[in-house]
Protein backbone atom coordinates (compact mmCIF):
# COMPACT_ATOMS: atom_id res chain seq x y z
CA UNK A 1 0.00 0.00 0.00
CA UNK A 2 0.96 3.66 -0.26
CA UNK A 3 3.54 5.14 2.10
CA UNK A 4 4.72 1.70 3.22
CA UNK A 5 1.46 0.91 5.03
CA UNK A 6 0.58 -2.77 5.28
CA UNK A 7 -2.97 -4.17 5.64
CA UNK A 8 -4.22 -5.16 9.07
CA UNK A 9 -4.60 -8.83 8.09
CA UNK A 10 -1.01 -8.97 6.82
CA UNK A 11 0.27 -7.31 9.99
CA UNK A 12 -1.50 -9.84 12.20
CA UNK A 13 -0.26 -12.76 10.11
CA UNK A 14 3.35 -11.57 10.44
CA UNK A 15 3.01 -11.12 14.20
CA UNK A 16 1.47 -14.55 14.73
CA UNK A 17 4.12 -16.19 12.56
CA UNK A 18 6.70 -15.15 15.16
CA UNK A 19 4.83 -16.83 18.03
CA UNK A 20 6.10 -20.13 19.40
CA UNK A 21 3.82 -21.76 22.01
CA UNK A 22 5.20 -21.63 25.52
CA UNK A 23 6.34 -24.75 27.33
CA UNK A 24 4.17 -26.80 29.66
CA UNK A 25 3.96 -27.05 33.43
CA UNK A 26 1.84 -29.30 35.63
CA UNK A 27 -0.48 -27.67 38.16
CA UNK A 28 -2.93 -28.98 40.74
CA UNK A 29 -6.55 -28.45 39.77
CA UNK A 30 -7.11 -25.63 42.23
CA UNK A 31 -4.34 -23.61 40.56
CA UNK A 32 -5.32 -24.38 36.96
CA UNK A 33 -8.40 -22.15 36.62
CA UNK A 34 -8.42 -20.25 33.31
CA UNK A 35 -5.08 -21.67 32.24
CA UNK A 36 -4.64 -23.20 28.78
CA UNK A 37 -4.25 -26.96 28.40
CA UNK A 38 -0.92 -28.00 26.91
CA UNK A 39 -2.08 -31.47 25.79
CA UNK A 40 -5.22 -33.53 25.39
CA UNK A 41 -6.68 -35.03 28.56
CA UNK A 42 -8.40 -38.43 28.61
CA UNK A 43 -10.61 -39.93 31.30
CA UNK A 44 -8.85 -42.27 33.72
CA UNK A 45 -12.16 -43.86 34.73
CA UNK A 46 -15.69 -44.54 33.54
CA UNK A 47 -18.52 -42.35 34.83
CA UNK A 48 -20.73 -43.58 36.31
CA UNK A 49 -18.65 -46.69 37.03
CA UNK A 50 -21.81 -48.76 37.58
CA UNK A 51 -25.52 -48.55 36.71
CA UNK A 52 -26.83 -45.93 39.15
CA UNK A 53 -30.22 -44.82 40.33
CA UNK A 54 -31.34 -41.42 39.04
CA UNK A 55 -34.10 -41.11 41.68
CA UNK A 56 -35.04 -42.01 45.22
CA UNK A 57 -37.31 -45.04 45.21
CA UNK A 58 -37.10 -48.81 44.84
CA UNK A 59 -34.90 -50.96 42.64
CA UNK A 60 -37.11 -53.52 40.89
CA UNK A 61 -37.27 -56.03 38.09
CA UNK A 62 -39.43 -54.40 35.42
CA UNK A 63 -41.07 -57.75 34.66
CA UNK A 64 -42.42 -57.86 38.22
CA UNK A 65 -43.39 -54.21 38.54
CA UNK A 66 -46.90 -53.92 37.15
CA UNK A 67 -49.64 -51.74 38.64
CA UNK A 68 -50.74 -53.26 41.95
CA UNK A 69 -47.73 -55.58 42.26
CA UNK A 70 -46.64 -56.43 45.81
CA UNK A 71 -42.87 -56.58 46.23
CA UNK A 72 -40.88 -57.62 49.30
CA UNK A 73 -38.20 -55.18 50.50
CA UNK A 74 -34.99 -57.09 51.17
CA UNK A 75 -32.50 -54.30 51.78
CA UNK A 76 -31.33 -50.76 51.12
CA UNK A 77 -28.79 -49.04 48.83
CA UNK A 78 -27.46 -45.50 49.19
CA UNK A 79 -24.73 -43.50 47.48
CA UNK A 80 -21.46 -44.99 48.71
CA UNK A 81 -23.23 -47.95 50.33
CA UNK A 82 -24.27 -50.59 47.80
CA UNK A 83 -26.63 -53.52 48.40
CA UNK A 84 -24.47 -56.59 47.80
CA UNK A 85 -27.14 -59.21 47.34
CA UNK A 86 -29.25 -59.98 44.28
CA UNK A 87 -32.89 -59.08 43.68
CA UNK A 88 -35.06 -62.07 42.86
CA UNK A 89 -38.63 -62.41 41.65
CA UNK A 90 -41.07 -60.05 43.37
CA UNK A 91 -38.33 -58.49 45.49
CA UNK A 92 -37.16 -54.89 45.81
CA UNK A 93 -34.45 -52.81 47.47
CA UNK A 94 -34.95 -49.33 48.85
CA UNK A 95 -32.58 -47.12 46.84
CA UNK A 96 -31.45 -43.50 46.86
CA UNK A 97 -30.14 -41.24 44.09
CA UNK A 98 -26.61 -42.14 42.99
CA UNK A 99 -26.59 -45.59 44.57
CA UNK A 100 -25.52 -48.62 42.51
CA UNK A 101 -28.47 -50.53 41.11
CA UNK A 102 -28.39 -54.03 42.68
CA UNK A 103 -27.82 -57.13 40.58
CA UNK A 104 -31.06 -58.45 39.18
CA UNK A 105 -32.79 -55.05 39.10
CA UNK A 106 -33.29 -53.15 35.84
CA UNK A 107 -35.56 -50.24 36.79
CA UNK A 108 -36.44 -47.81 39.56
CA UNK A 109 -39.95 -47.36 40.94
CA UNK A 110 -39.90 -43.80 42.28
CA UNK A 111 -41.04 -43.43 45.88
CA UNK A 112 -43.99 -41.22 44.89
CA UNK A 113 -45.47 -44.21 43.03
CA UNK A 114 -45.06 -46.71 45.86
CA UNK A 115 -47.06 -47.52 48.99
CA UNK A 116 -45.38 -49.25 51.90
CA UNK A 117 -47.02 -51.89 54.10
CA UNK A 118 -44.42 -53.04 56.58
CA UNK A 119 -41.78 -54.85 54.52
CA UNK A 120 -44.01 -54.93 51.45
CA UNK A 121 -44.09 -52.35 48.66
CA UNK A 122 -47.16 -51.89 46.47
CA UNK A 123 -46.52 -50.43 43.02
CA UNK A 124 -49.06 -47.84 41.89
CA UNK A 125 -47.95 -48.07 38.26
CA UNK A 126 -45.92 -50.26 35.93
CA UNK A 127 -42.26 -49.44 35.29
CA UNK A 128 -40.43 -50.20 32.05
CA UNK A 129 -36.93 -51.65 31.90
CA UNK A 130 -34.23 -48.96 32.24
CA UNK A 131 -36.57 -46.43 33.85
CA UNK A 132 -34.58 -43.98 36.04
CA UNK A 133 -31.38 -46.05 35.70
CA UNK A 134 -28.21 -44.28 34.62
CA UNK A 135 -26.25 -46.88 32.65
CA UNK A 136 -22.55 -47.44 33.27
CA UNK A 137 -20.54 -44.93 31.19
CA UNK A 138 -23.52 -42.64 30.56
CA UNK A 139 -21.26 -39.58 30.97
CA UNK A 140 -17.95 -40.92 29.66
CA UNK A 141 -15.78 -44.00 29.43
CA UNK A 142 -12.18 -44.59 30.46
CA UNK A 143 -9.89 -43.41 27.67
CA UNK A 144 -12.31 -40.87 26.20
CA UNK A 145 -10.49 -37.61 25.32
CA UNK A 146 -12.78 -34.97 26.78
CA UNK A 147 -10.53 -31.90 27.05
CA UNK A 148 -8.42 -30.78 24.11
CA UNK A 149 -5.06 -29.04 24.03
CA UNK A 150 -5.48 -25.31 23.64
CA UNK A 151 -8.75 -25.11 25.53
CA UNK A 152 -9.11 -22.70 28.44
CA UNK A 153 -9.93 -24.35 31.74
CA UNK A 154 -13.12 -22.69 32.91
CA UNK A 155 -15.13 -23.89 35.90
CA UNK A 156 -16.96 -26.56 33.91
CA UNK A 157 -13.75 -27.93 32.45
CA UNK A 158 -12.15 -28.15 35.91
CA UNK A 159 -15.17 -30.04 37.25
CA UNK A 160 -14.97 -32.44 34.32
CA UNK A 161 -11.22 -32.96 34.82
CA UNK A 162 -11.84 -33.81 38.47
CA UNK A 163 -14.60 -36.27 37.55
CA UNK A 164 -12.21 -37.82 35.01
CA UNK A 165 -9.83 -38.56 37.88
CA UNK A 166 -7.11 -35.95 37.29
CA UNK A 167 -5.63 -34.25 40.38
CA UNK A 168 -3.25 -32.23 38.18
CA UNK A 169 -3.29 -30.91 34.60
CA UNK A 170 -0.63 -29.95 32.02
CA UNK A 171 -0.97 -26.28 31.13
CA UNK A 172 0.98 -23.77 29.07
CA UNK A 173 3.31 -21.51 30.97
CA UNK A 174 2.01 -17.97 31.06
CA UNK A 175 3.65 -15.70 28.48
CA UNK A 176 5.41 -12.80 30.14
CA UNK A 177 4.22 -9.50 28.69
CA UNK A 178 6.25 -6.49 29.83
CA UNK A 179 4.65 -3.09 29.22
CA UNK A 180 6.74 0.07 29.02
CA UNK A 181 5.25 3.54 28.70
CA UNK A 182 7.54 6.17 27.19
CA UNK A 183 7.58 9.93 27.07
CA UNK A 184 8.66 13.02 29.02
CA UNK A 185 5.02 14.13 29.10
CA UNK A 186 3.85 11.21 31.29
CA UNK A 187 3.43 10.91 35.04
CA UNK A 188 1.96 8.08 37.10
CA UNK A 189 -1.54 8.47 38.59
CA UNK A 190 -1.26 10.34 41.90
CA UNK A 191 1.95 12.14 40.99
CA UNK A 192 2.13 15.87 40.49
CA UNK A 193 1.23 16.80 36.91
CA UNK A 194 3.37 19.53 35.37
CA UNK A 195 1.96 22.16 33.01
CA UNK A 196 3.13 20.17 29.96
CA UNK A 197 2.33 16.70 31.25
CA UNK A 198 -0.54 14.18 31.32
CA UNK A 199 -1.34 11.15 33.45
CA UNK A 200 -0.21 7.83 31.92
CA UNK A 201 -3.20 5.52 31.47
CA UNK A 202 -2.40 3.12 28.63
CA UNK A 203 -0.25 0.67 30.57
CA UNK A 204 -3.07 -0.10 33.01
CA UNK A 205 -5.41 -1.05 30.18
CA UNK A 206 -2.81 -3.08 28.27
CA UNK A 207 -1.72 -4.98 31.39
CA UNK A 208 -5.32 -5.73 32.30
CA UNK A 209 -6.14 -6.96 28.80
CA UNK A 210 -3.02 -9.12 28.69
CA UNK A 211 -3.75 -10.64 32.09
CA UNK A 212 -7.34 -11.38 31.11
CA UNK A 213 -6.08 -13.37 28.11
CA UNK A 214 -3.77 -15.54 30.20
CA UNK A 215 -0.45 -13.66 30.25
CA UNK A 216 1.62 -12.54 33.22
CA UNK A 217 1.70 -8.78 32.74
CA UNK A 218 4.55 -6.71 34.14
CA UNK A 219 4.37 -2.92 34.26
CA UNK A 220 7.87 -1.58 33.64
CA UNK A 221 6.82 1.98 34.44
CA UNK A 222 7.70 5.07 32.40
CA UNK A 223 10.89 5.65 30.43
CA UNK A 224 11.86 9.22 29.66
CA UNK A 225 12.83 10.34 26.16
CA UNK A 226 16.51 9.59 26.55
CA UNK A 227 18.51 6.65 25.28
CA UNK A 228 19.88 6.05 28.78
CA UNK A 229 16.40 5.76 30.32
CA UNK A 230 15.17 3.52 27.50
CA UNK A 231 18.23 1.29 27.80
CA UNK A 232 17.67 0.89 31.54
CA UNK A 233 14.03 -0.05 30.95
CA UNK A 234 14.99 -2.56 28.27
CA UNK A 235 17.47 -4.10 30.70
CA UNK A 236 14.58 -4.63 33.12
CA UNK A 237 12.58 -6.31 30.36
CA UNK A 238 15.46 -8.70 29.70
CA UNK A 239 15.78 -9.46 33.40
CA UNK A 240 12.09 -10.41 33.51
CA UNK A 241 12.66 -12.96 30.69
CA UNK A 242 10.04 -11.16 28.65
CA UNK A 243 8.24 -13.01 25.86
CA UNK A 244 6.46 -9.93 24.53
CA UNK A 245 7.72 -6.40 25.07
CA UNK A 246 5.01 -3.80 24.57
CA UNK A 247 6.16 -0.20 24.34
CA UNK A 248 3.66 2.64 24.48
CA UNK A 249 4.47 5.81 22.56
CA UNK A 250 7.50 6.84 20.58
CA UNK A 251 6.69 4.47 17.71
CA UNK A 252 7.01 7.12 15.01
CA UNK A 253 10.25 8.58 13.64
CA UNK A 254 10.17 12.12 15.01
CA UNK A 255 13.10 13.74 16.77
CA UNK A 256 11.73 12.67 20.16
CA UNK A 257 10.52 9.20 19.11
CA UNK A 258 13.47 7.13 20.29
CA UNK A 259 11.90 3.73 20.91
CA UNK A 260 12.64 2.26 17.49
CA UNK A 261 16.20 3.61 17.64
CA UNK A 262 16.82 2.13 21.08
CA UNK A 263 15.47 -1.26 20.02
CA UNK A 264 17.38 -1.31 16.76
CA UNK A 265 20.57 -0.44 18.64
CA UNK A 266 20.06 -3.58 20.75
CA UNK A 267 19.66 -5.76 17.66
CA UNK A 268 15.92 -5.76 16.99
CA UNK A 269 14.97 -7.15 13.58
CA UNK A 270 12.24 -4.81 12.37
CA UNK A 271 9.25 -6.46 10.72
CA UNK A 272 7.20 -3.35 9.99
CA UNK A 273 6.20 -0.13 11.68
CA UNK A 274 3.19 1.29 9.83
CA UNK A 275 -0.24 -0.29 9.37
CA UNK A 276 -3.09 0.90 7.17
CA UNK A 277 -5.50 1.36 10.06
CA UNK A 278 -7.09 4.07 12.15
CA UNK A 279 -6.52 4.43 15.04
CA UNK A 280 -3.10 2.82 15.33
CA UNK A 281 -1.10 3.57 12.19
CA UNK A 282 2.39 3.79 13.80
CA UNK A 283 2.91 0.30 15.25
CA UNK A 284 6.33 -1.31 15.54
CA UNK A 285 6.65 -5.07 15.15
CA UNK A 286 9.99 -6.77 15.48
CA UNK A 287 11.96 -9.48 17.25
CA UNK A 288 14.76 -8.98 19.73
CA UNK A 289 16.28 -12.42 20.17
CA UNK A 290 13.44 -14.60 21.48
CA UNK A 291 11.39 -11.56 22.49
CA UNK A 292 8.58 -10.29 20.30
CA UNK A 293 8.33 -6.50 20.26
CA UNK A 294 5.10 -4.56 19.76
CA UNK A 295 5.57 -0.80 19.80
CA UNK A 296 2.07 0.61 20.18
CA UNK A 297 1.01 4.21 19.58
CA UNK A 298 0.90 6.54 22.57
CA UNK A 299 -2.65 7.73 22.09
CA UNK A 300 -4.79 5.84 24.63
CA UNK A 301 -7.49 4.63 22.24
CA UNK A 302 -4.92 3.63 19.61
CA UNK A 303 -2.97 1.52 22.10
CA UNK A 304 -6.10 -0.24 23.40
CA UNK A 305 -7.45 -0.93 19.91
CA UNK A 306 -4.06 -2.30 18.84
CA UNK A 307 -3.93 -4.45 21.96
CA UNK A 308 -7.32 -5.87 21.04
CA UNK A 309 -6.36 -6.56 17.43
CA UNK A 310 -2.75 -7.73 17.79
CA UNK A 311 -1.60 -8.41 21.37
CA UNK A 312 -4.60 -10.53 22.39
CA UNK A 313 -4.26 -12.89 19.39
CA UNK A 314 -0.50 -13.03 19.96
CA UNK A 315 -1.03 -14.16 23.56
CA UNK A 316 -3.49 -16.79 22.35
CA UNK A 317 -0.89 -18.07 19.88
CA UNK A 318 1.80 -18.22 22.59
CA UNK A 319 -0.63 -20.28 24.68
CA UNK A 320 -1.22 -22.68 21.79
CA UNK A 321 -4.88 -21.83 21.54
CA UNK A 322 -6.44 -22.90 18.21
CA UNK A 323 -7.79 -20.15 16.02
CA UNK A 324 -5.61 -17.45 17.58
CA UNK A 325 -5.84 -15.42 14.40
CA UNK A 326 -9.49 -16.15 13.65
CA UNK A 327 -11.72 -13.28 12.58
CA UNK A 328 -13.32 -11.91 15.77
CA UNK A 329 -15.91 -9.84 13.92
CA UNK A 330 -19.64 -10.42 13.56
CA UNK A 331 -22.46 -8.97 11.50
CA UNK A 332 -24.51 -5.97 12.65
CA UNK A 333 -27.08 -3.57 11.21
CA UNK A 334 -25.85 -0.02 10.65
CA UNK A 335 -28.06 2.60 12.34
CA UNK A 336 -26.65 5.73 10.68
CA UNK A 337 -25.22 6.69 7.30
CA UNK A 338 -21.43 6.70 6.98
CA UNK A 339 -19.20 8.41 4.38
CA UNK A 340 -16.76 6.64 2.11
CA UNK A 341 -13.44 5.62 3.62
CA UNK A 342 -9.84 6.34 2.60
CA UNK A 343 -6.86 3.98 2.35
CA UNK A 344 -6.85 3.01 6.05
CA UNK A 345 -9.09 0.44 7.72
CA UNK A 346 -11.17 2.21 10.35
CA UNK A 347 -12.17 0.85 13.75
CA UNK A 348 -14.97 3.19 14.73
CA UNK A 349 -16.17 3.33 18.33
CA UNK A 350 -19.87 2.61 18.50
CA UNK A 351 -22.83 1.65 20.66
CA UNK A 352 -24.95 -1.47 20.24
CA UNK A 353 -28.70 -1.96 20.59
CA UNK A 354 -31.11 -4.74 19.71
CA UNK A 355 -32.61 -4.98 16.23
CA UNK A 356 -35.74 -6.86 15.04
CA UNK A 357 -33.54 -8.78 12.60
CA UNK A 358 -31.84 -10.53 15.51
CA UNK A 359 -28.52 -8.90 14.69
CA UNK A 360 -27.14 -6.12 16.89
CA UNK A 361 -27.80 -2.58 15.71
CA UNK A 362 -24.65 -0.42 15.69
CA UNK A 363 -24.53 3.38 16.00
CA UNK A 364 -21.11 5.04 15.51
CA UNK A 365 -20.14 7.97 17.68
CA UNK A 366 -19.68 11.24 15.85
CA UNK A 367 -16.29 12.06 17.40
CA UNK A 368 -13.48 9.53 16.96
CA UNK A 369 -10.36 11.32 18.24
CA UNK A 370 -7.87 8.71 19.44
CA UNK A 371 -7.22 10.56 22.71
CA UNK A 372 -10.82 10.22 23.97
CA UNK A 373 -10.85 7.45 26.57
CA UNK A 374 -14.28 8.37 27.90
CA UNK A 375 -15.79 7.65 24.50
CA UNK A 376 -14.08 4.27 24.44
CA UNK A 377 -15.51 3.30 27.84
CA UNK A 378 -18.98 4.19 26.55
CA UNK A 379 -18.52 2.03 23.45
CA UNK A 380 -19.79 -1.52 23.06
CA UNK A 381 -18.00 -2.34 19.83
CA UNK A 382 -15.64 -1.28 17.08
CA UNK A 383 -17.34 -0.81 13.72
CA UNK A 384 -15.01 -1.94 10.93
CA UNK A 385 -14.73 0.15 7.76
CA UNK A 386 -12.54 -1.44 5.10
CA UNK A 387 -10.07 0.64 3.09
CA UNK A 388 -11.80 2.57 0.29
CA UNK A 389 -15.23 1.40 1.50
CA UNK A 390 -18.00 3.25 -0.38
CA UNK A 391 -20.61 5.29 1.52
CA UNK A 392 -22.83 3.11 3.71
CA UNK A 393 -26.52 3.66 4.38
CA UNK A 394 -28.47 2.97 7.56
CA UNK A 395 -29.92 -0.52 7.38
CA UNK A 396 -26.91 -2.07 5.64
CA UNK A 397 -25.08 -5.01 7.17
CA UNK A 398 -21.62 -4.21 8.53
CA UNK A 399 -18.99 -5.97 10.63
CA UNK A 400 -18.18 -5.20 14.26
CA UNK A 401 -15.84 -6.41 16.99
CA UNK A 402 -17.41 -6.42 20.43
CA UNK A 403 -15.51 -4.77 23.25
Amino acid sequence: MADGLIPVADALARILAAAKPRGAETLPLHEAAFRTLASDVAATRTQPPFPASAMDGYAVRAADCVAGARLKKIGEAAAGRAFHGRIGANETVRIFTGAPVPDGADAILIQENATTEGEMIIAREAVGAGRFVRPRGLDFAQGDVLLQAGSVLNARALALAAAMGHPTLPVRQKPIVSVLATGDELVRPGEMVGPDQIVASNSFAVCAMASAKGARAIDLGIARDTMADLDAALDRAVAEKTDVLVTLGGASVGDHDLVQKALTKRGMELGFWKIAMRPGKPLIFGTLGETIVLGLPGNPVSSIVCTKLFLEPLIAALLGQPGAGADPSEAAILAADMPENDLRQDYVRARLASDPSGLPCVTPFGKQDSSMLRLLTESDALLIRAPFAPPAKAGETVRIIRL
